[in-house]
């Protein structure tokens, strides 16, 4: 009788692992460190990995297609770029879609003023837009995301802008 555990065994006992125990674990099947602490994926990993080594991995047809999947693939080599969340200013043109009616803020002046604050030395200037607000020649699409382009940190745009309730300025 082979004392080794079993497949089976070795799956069964992996969830009682604590993550250090899985980390070496992990280590001893893959022949690499992991930084990741994650206990479920750790899990999973070795579990994968116990199975491909006792059933020999992948067959020889299997890994040629998926070489020649992978050399026919588009991957991408690069990080993306953010969106950016300002548009330039351009004829705000309405847009053809229908919407429901939404009840615009209290807070805020009809469409077409402008709002004015001093902040450091500087008397910022935005106007109010029927879908969004105008400041430095951009288009934001709430207050906040004006206060956040001034200040460089999330604010409440009716806080910074010192709207009140019955829409002052």
């Amino acid at each position: 009788m082979d004392p080794s555990p079993t497949i089976a065994q070795q799956l069964a006992a992996l969830p009682r692992l604590t993550v250090k125990d899985l980390q070496r674990r992990y280590a001893e099947a893959f022949g690499d460190e992991t930084q990741a602490r994650n206990k479920a994926w750790l899990v999973k990993r070795i579990a994968w990995k116990v199975q491909a080594n006792a059933q020999g991995g992948l067959t020889d047809r299997a890994r040629a297609r998926a070489a020649d999947l992978a050399a026919g693939a588009e991957l991408r080599t690069t990080i993306p770029a953010k969106r950016a969340t300002t548009a330039p200013v351009a004829a705000p043109a309405e847009p053809d879609v229908k919407t429901l009616p939404f009840p615009a803020d209290r807070r805020l002046p009809p469409p077409g003023s402008v709002l004015t604050r001093a902040y450091k030395g500087q008397t910022l200037q935005v106007r109010v837009l029927t879908h969004g607000f105008e400041y430095a020649g951009l288009v934001y699409p709430s207050l906040s995301a004006v206060a956040k382009a001034v200040t460089g940190s999330h604010c409440n745009g009716y806080l910074f802008f010192r709207l009140t309730k019955g829409g002052d300025a």
